[in-house]
């Protein structure tokens, strides 16, 4: 394990969030109010720290898959428990388990939340909430690696930690071009957003805490009725907005290319697409009888589809009230989730659609035995470790819903509330149904099933595999090992992250080594 990097990396990681506390600050400021004092000390202790952790760059700059992984659950760790520190220290949320909710609901766009009045708030802790949903939607790490050149192409072990999806493709040769233009696109969109709700009237407070949330899709508010008092313009562009900051940002980078075929022929984006319209149709002929005109169906159906498959969150009606078969249909959308390589979380559009291909196939096989089909995404053949892949993220998956259903349900509250709480955190989403529905918060759970909570949100928005590798043994025993005896030292391997030990001309992995071709070197 190369600590040095992590360490380096986690150094920046502290340095840029003093830096983007300066938007609180600066509100707090705007609006006079004493809370600003506890972010510009949280912000001064972040920079501090940073500056000592990241002074001196490490002369191995190699990073694999297993440091890139544990670097970014290490960093959204960090992230997560200084970006709480200002809520605990202007009293405004005083538990930790209570910041440390909302502020990792922030960060990884879930937007639950345990403020029963989130108007009692300061202006810079609601500013905080919903710029967090901006920084974490497209990823700070993704950032850091746009603005930091490193060595060889390591860094795209954690763009592939961060970046949700399957499958993480680069958009230019080089990484830190492709995080700057993903970022550049992520700016302008958001800006775009912005003015496009100031041109409607809606007051810069809200339309710069709106277009963060919808912009990381996230889910935070800064009223108690949600959405609901906008104006009828207002809620379309957030709607329309959320359903764009949904796809994938390659579709993007297409467009603007003037590559309009492919953009418009990406196979996820019309699944996507297909889903949303799908879903609008049948929701808005199921409530119709609630609303009086169609139009005002479709809309409040089309705002609610939009929020509920990107997981942003946001609610203009409490769709609590509506018919079973209405919320049955978000329930799934919730699971689905939207496109991969967005700021959206859920399983993603792209593994829907593989699992059922490959389904397919296999239902295929049994009827034509012989029938050889390869399968196909994107116009690019599935391989067997993209499907692997598939399998077993669904698998792990479904395992940690389970479990955390399980321990959730020790509060006692109604299936609904236990079930949809889980797949609104796990999920990324925010409200979910009954008990937890756009009219209640999560104030009354359980410190432990709010850890359980906490832990289902980093899973959901880092794609499980990257905590699971920070939980597991094997991650660290090597690293134990090395520590605790002097004269060992590291050597790696490109091709398959082998690290061999050796220690007085001993050399541990000796088989693994050859067969490898690494050469295992003595002491000294």
């Amino acid at each position: 394990m190369n600590l040095g990097i992590i360490v380096y990396m986690l150094g920046w990681i502290l340095k840029v969030e003093g830096l983007l506390m300066a938007v609180p600050i600066l509100t707090a400021l705007v609006y006079g109010e004493r809370e600003g004092f506890c972010y510009l000390a949280v912000a001064a202790v972040c920079l501090v720290l940073g500056m000592i952790l990241s002074r001196k760059k490490p002369k191995n700059e190699i990073l694999f898959a297993r440091e890139g992984f544990v670097t970014v659950s290490l960093g959204w760790l960090v992230l997560s428990v200084f970006g709480c520190l200002p809520f605990m220290l202007s009293g405004e949320i005083p538990r930790f388990v209570d910041a440390m909710y909302e502020i990792v609901s922030g960060f990884t766009t879930t937007g639950s939340s345990i403020v029963p009045k989130v108007e009692e708030l300061s202006k810079a802790t609601l500013i905080w909430r919903s710029f967090s949903h901006w920084i974490g939607g497209m990823g700070v790490l993704v950032f850091i690696l746009a603005v930091l050149p490193m060595a060889g192409d390591y860094d795209m072990h954690i763009m592939r930690a961060e970046s949700p999806g399957p499958s993480v493709g680069k958009l230019v040769p080089k990484i830190r071009l492709t995080a700057k233009l993903l970022y550049t696109i992520y700016f302008v969109m958001t800006v775009i957003m912005i003015v496009l709700l100031l041109v409607g009237r809606m007051p810069l407070f809200d339309s710069l805490c709106m277009s963060f949330g919808a912009a990381g899709t996230g889910g935070f508010s800064c009223r108690n009725t949600g959405q609901a008092d906008y104006t009828t313009y207002q809620q379309a562009v957030i709607a329309v907005f959320m359903l764009l900051f949904g796809v994938n940002f390659n579709v993007y980078y297409l467009i603007v290319g003037k590559r309009w075929k492919d953009a418009f022929h990406c196979e996820e984006l019309r699944g996507y697409l297909a889903i949303v319209a799908a879903a609008v149709i049948l929701i808005a002929v199921n409530v119709r009888f609630l609303f009086p005109s169609w139009g005002r169906s479709f809309h409040e159906a089309f705002f609610q589809v939009s929020s509920i498959i990107t997981t942003t969150g946001y609610a203009s009606v409490d769709f609590d009230k509506w018919p079973e078969f209405s919320k049955c249909i978000l329930l799934l959308l919730m699971f689905i989730g939207a496109c991969a390589g967005s700021t959206g979380g859920g399983i993603k559009v792209s593994r829907v659609m593989m699992a059922f291909k490959e389904a397919r196939k296999e239902i295929g096989a049994v009827v034509h035995p012989r029938s050889v089909k390869v399968l196909k995404f994107e116009g690019k053949p599935l391989g067997h470790e993209m499907l692997r892949s598939l399998n077993a993220f669904i698998i792990l998956y479904f395992f940690i819903f389970f479990i955390s259903v399980l321990v959730v349900s020790l509060d006692n509250f109604d299936f609904m509330t236990t079930f949809s709480a889980v797949a609104s955190n796990l999920n990324n989403i925010g409200p979910g149904m009954s008990g937890v529905g756009p009219m209640s918060n999560f104030s009354a759970r359980s410190d432990l099933s709010k850890a359980v909570l906490i832990f289902d949100m980093l899973a959901g928005r880092l794609e499980l595999f990257p905590v699971m590798v920070l939980l597991s043994p094997g991650t660290w025993e090597r690293t134990w090992a090395v520590l605790g005896r002097k004269k060992k030292k590291e050597i790696y391997t490109e091709s398959n992250d082998i690290v061999l030990y050796c220690a007085g001309g001993g050399c541990y992995n000796k088989d693994r080594a050859a067969a490898a071709g690494a050469v295992c070197l003595p002491a000294g």
